[in-house]
């Protein structure tokens, strides 16, 4: 009897053993590894932009089999700061933020400092001081100028010196001054066919914008290029030229040379209908593939550099076709 017990008693421990050893316990992945938690704060999803760099960045979390939190700061810093604090009470093992712009997001990245959390900045770097976080910026300046030396380029071909209109960003965000500074170093030395005769100021608002353009057009009527700082602000522009009835297909009289800077879905819809001359694109999929890949490499205790550049690149309808899979805005749907 003693005996039949005890074969029933090892048989049992036998079969839980069996079974534990068959799945992974909690909170780990299938190799058996802590599963990693990386919290996600983004300071809005206002544009087409923001909101494909985020759901690039959840797609690549998740093909790496790593837990997400999630935050949207709704362009209050202060608030984005108690979501960061929140990521760490929470325990996160890494940060990818996007901040509002350089100098409001250092009380956040100090505060995963101190808890020796890696952050991580997706398309905004931080100011430089002593707070340490690395970050992931499209190359503006860089993509900016190729851009804008193809439009002058394209006013070069009309055989007639060119009045230029350009949309500038808000000026507080560093992504801006790098657009600004392209466009002006394309500008410079091709005077003989542009002359900047408008300069407007968006601070990112398409209501800002629309204003801007329609007074610019009034004031001269003649202008024959515009560049925007984002394709964000393409549909303000578009408005502002119809008003004024200057919206035409390129090869048609009184087309006006039309460049701009993301590469979201409405610049790849006015590519496909003719409007739009070039654009250039922001590589949301590396940016994104590149974050996680920094925050991994920290967290590892790796080496990573301060600022990983985005080279982007330029679509026209001459290479549409060919970079229309790297380009984001041909994979999602215009904002409605």
């Amino acid at each position: 009897m003693f005996t039949r017990t005890l074969f029933t008693l090892l048989l049992v421990a036998c079969t839980i053993l069996a079974t534990g050893c068959g799945s992974s316990p909690p909170n780990t992945n299938p190799t058996g590894k802590p599963q990693l938690t990386v919290g996600v704060a983004f300071e809005t999803l206002q544009t087409e932009y923001w909101v494909a760099g985020f759901e690039a960045i959840k797609a690549e979390l998740a093909k790496r089999n790593i837990n997400v939190l999630e935050a949207i700061a709704d362009s209050d810093p202060n608030r984005q700061l108690q979501q960061v604090k929140n990521f760490i009470t929470r325990k996160v093992d890494g940060i990818i933020m996007v901040p509002k712009d350089a100098q409001s997001c250092i009380p956040a990245i100090r505060a995963a400092n101190a808890a020796k959390i890696p952050i991580v900045l997706f398309n905004r770097p931080a100011a430089a001081g002593d707070a340490v976080s690395v970050a992931v910026q499209a190359d503006n300046q860089e993509i900016t100028r190729q851009t804008v030396a193809f439009l002058v380029e394209q006013a070069k071909k009309t055989g007639k010196k060119q009045k230029a209109m350009v949309i500038l960003g808000d000026l507080g965000d560093i992504n801006a001054i790098g657009r600004r500074d392209g466009f002006n170093a394309a500008i410079m030395g091709n005077e003989d066919a542009v002359e900047v005769v408008a300069q407007v100021p968006s601070e990112w608002s398409l209501e800002k914008a629309q204003a801007g353009v329609v007074n610019a057009l009034q004031a001269d009527p003649e202008i024959g290029l515009i560049f925007t700082s984002s394709d964000f602000l393409l549909p303000a522009i578009v408005s502002a030229l119809k008003g004024a009835d200057k919206y035409h297909k390129i090869g048609e009289p009184g087309h006006v040379i039309l460049g701009g800077f993301d590469g979201d879905a409405t610049a790849y819809q006015m590519l496909r209908d003719g409007y739009l001359d070039a654009t250039g694109v922001q590589d949301v999929y590396f940016e994104a593939e590149q974050s996680v890949q920094a925050l991994l490499d920290l967290i590892a205790g790796k080496t990573v550099p301060p600022l990983i550049k985005d080279p982007g690149f330029v679509i026209h309808q001459g290479n549409m076709a060919e970079l229309k899979p790297r380009m984001w805005g041909a994979n999602v749907k215009p904002a409605q």
